[in-house]
């Protein structure tokens, strides 16, 4: 089976999530089985136009808004030649729309982790995010309504389902690499940790002013920030005693972080699933995370994490007896390992390819 994806960025784009992270180990699966993959993304600085990645071709061309119009001008110059059986729209807050322009007979499914929904306020500013929130999305997405659309959780399916999609298939995440066999030995002092893009959606801020309650009661315990992007610099200038920022770290190093600290904190305003999560689970690290699409999905509350209504004070009371109860962190811990030993790519991506195949 030959598949072309269109998504707004790529596996190796500086700022590459969840989403890129799901099409890629999905893609290089689908690769390794004898199916040939194409990706057709931005580009960015220190790019290259077209590169093999895991067997994926990935093609580039256009920015950030400009890659919707370079998707359309692309395929009729070059994909529509190429012989395609199926074409994906990964939809990221802006459709790209190939069900107008695909022409050639192919299968169309829609891919769609999250509804961009709160991100408009965080991440637009005004009028931009009205308009977002209250008139685009729902014009672009209802456009959609008849085309097949993958998504990655119950809380996706469930939105999805309110404006009027008719066929939608639901595929968990997944780990590329085996959960540990027992929980490791953890860092001396209490760490909370944080993973995610430095960003207005993903709250960090929310992080570092519950951190401060925490170190009213636990004085020595630290918060480590793994991640980077432009909200890093108003963070730092919080400078607030026992925050540790890592910036972008390898995979290695960031596993190595999780695998030492007592508790992940997720405050975003929404997530498609959050990734994350499973990946600390999975070095047994269990997560307090918000209420939110998405993290109520990857977070079993009161067994694998805690969920909590939002707030920085909500999230430091919850986040403390934890840190001083053995019991309780061991308990939830060895939960958030067992739960981590469910998910897999290779499974996830069988199932993406009979989707595809109809079967």
């Amino acid at each position: 089976m030959r598949i072309l994806i269109f998504n707004w960025k790529d596996i190796n784009n500086p700022e590459a999530g969840g989403a890129e992270v799901f099409t890629h180990e999905i893609s290089k699966r689908l690769v390794k089985k004898g199916h040939e993959v194409t990706l057709f993304t931005s580009q960015f600085k220190g790019s290259q136009k077209e590169e093999i990645v895991d067997g994926v071709r990935i093609v580039r061309d256009g920015g950030k808004i400009s890659v919707y119009l370079k998707a359309k001008q692309h395929y009729k110059k070059v994909f529509s030649k190429e012989g395609y059986d199926v074409v994906i729209d990964e939809i990221n807050t802006r459709p790209f729309f190939v069900h107008k322009f695909v022409t050639n007979g192919e299968k169309v499914f829609a891919l769609i982790h999250q509804l961009a929904r709160e991100y408009w306020f965080h991440e637009t500013r005004f009028p931009i995010n009205y308009i977002g929130y209250y008139f685009l999305e729902n014009r672009w997405l209802r456009q959609y309504t008849e085309i097949p659309t993958i998504t990655i959780s119950e809380s996706t399916r469930k939105d999805l389902i309110e404006m009027d999609f008719k066929k939608i298939f639901l595929i968990p995440e997944g780990l590329g690499f085996k959960p540990l066999k027992k929980i490791p030995k953890k860092a001396d002092k209490p760490v909370v940790i944080f993973v995610g893009r430095l960003k207005k959606a993903k709250r960090p801020d929310h992080a570092i002013e519950a951190f401060k309650i925490i170190k009213e009661t636990i004085p020595e315990a630290e918060l480590w920030i793994v991640g980077e992007g432009y909200f890093r610099k108003k963070l730092q200038k919080k400078l607030v005693q026992g925050v540790k920022f890592f910036g972008h770290v390898p995979e290695k190093k960031k596993f190595e972080l999780l695998k030492k600290a007592w508790v992940l904190i997720n405050p975003s305003v929404r997530e498609g699933w959050g990734i994350n999560v499973i990946e600390a689970n999975s070095v047994g690290t269990p997560c307090v995370a918000y209420d939110v699409p998405g993290l109520r999905d990857s977070v079993l509350n009161g067994e694998t994490g805690m969920i909590v209504n939002s707030g920085s004070n909500e999230l430091a009371e919850t986040i403390i007896p934890i840190l001083n109860d053995y019991k309780l962190r061991r308990r939830i811990s060895k939960n958030a390992l067992t739960y981590s030993k469910k998910f897999n790519w290779s499974k996830s991506s069988e199932e993406f390819f009979n989707i595809m195949n109809g079967e």
